[in-house]
């Protein structure tokens, strides 16, 4: 009778979660479609969608390589000229300064789903209320609080220390007015016209940057409540193959936190990561170096680890 209550309340929560995730991350972007379906041909057109699927391609590969691979986890190396051009992409993602994120990001990691961790999802409790709390706090309530943003000192000294990375963060001002302007001068300048302009400004610029932000934010919560494991991370990061879709490989979130200096992080049959293509290529044209590719003997040790411990009575056979 208890394993069935527990079953029961483990239905339950899971049922809670999902309609969550469908209130939250489904509706959003399915009332975003039906305005734009809504405004087609008169508050937007064919160059607003391309000129933001531009925007908003730089902005994912700059911060799932620029701002996360390379500058936060050193999963590979470069010169300095692609250094900087991704961590001036990440930068155009408006998630603020590139050694801010790095921190705040070293920090989830050391203390992941525990207490010390920036975003947890898991913060305030595994039901109800409690939960939802969890999940926009992870989304994006976690950065409104002061008292929780991370050291840079601390955290990175090593991108502190960097004169580019500096500059960077020092010119984050521009960039962010930049991340808006060059979208809707590029419509102004194509069309020829006011209009040209301001829809570009709206869609390329605004909607874009909120498309890119709760996109990426997902990593930090539906990947840390939703989606699958494979292998057996001391935290609940998943693998949730929309969010890896949005995220450029992102979204496969469970090996990322097994092997976080790793530049790939769909690792399973099946599991595309464009964002690890990119490093890929980069090191074919000799434009990264250093790069840490998984091993495919770790990847099946810890697969074989996370199946031990989920069937143990298979394992003993």
């Amino acid at each position: 009778m208890a394993e069935l209550a527990s079953r029961e309340t483990v239905g339950v929560s899971a049922t809670r979660r999902h309609a969550y995730l469908v209130v939250l991350v489904v509706l959003p972007p399915v009332a975003l479609v039906a305005a734009a379906a809504a405004a087609w041909g008169r508050a937007i057109g064919v160059l607003d969608v391309l000129l933001a699927l531009a925007m908003y391609t730089v902005n994912i590969f700059g911060i799932s390589v620029g701002y996360h691979r390379l500058l936060t986890h050193r999963s590979f190396r470069c010169g300095r000229p692609v250094r900087v051009a991704f961590a001036l992409a990440g930068a155009l993602a408006l998630q603020g300064p590139v050694s801010l994120w790095a921190a705040e990001h070293r920090r989830h990691h050391k203390y992941s789903d525990r207490p010390g961790d920036p975003h947890s999802p898991w913060v305030y409790g595994d039901t109800g209320l409690a939960l939802l709390r969890g999940l926009l706090h992870a989304q994006a309530g976690w950065f409104y609080s002061a008292r929780r943003r991370s050291s840079r000192e601390h955290w990175v000294p090593d991108l502190l220390a960097d004169p580019d990375i500096r500059r960077v963060d020092a010119a984050y001002p521009a960039i962010a007015a930049a991340s808006f302007l060059l979208p809707a001068a590029a419509g102004g300048l194509l069309t020829w016209s006011w209009a040209g302009f301001w829809t570009a400004l709206f869609w390329a610029g605004a909607v874009r940057c909120a498309v890119v932000h709760h996109v990426t934010w997902s990593v930090n919560s539906i990947a840390h409540c939703f989606g699958d494991r494979a292998f057996a991370a001391r935290d609940r990061s998943s693998n949730v193959r929309w969010v890896a879709l949005l995220t450029f490989g992102e979204g496969w979130h469970n090996w990322h936190h097994i092997e976080p200096t790793s530049a790939r992080h769909g690792v399973l049959k099946g599991q595309t990561d464009p964002s690890a293509a990119l490093i890929r290529l980069l090191e074919r044209l000799g434009c990264a170096y250093d790069v840490h590719w998984p091993s495919p003997a770790r990847i099946e040790t810890q697969a074989n680890r996370h199946r031990a411990r989920s069937c143990p009575e298979r394992a003993a056979d």
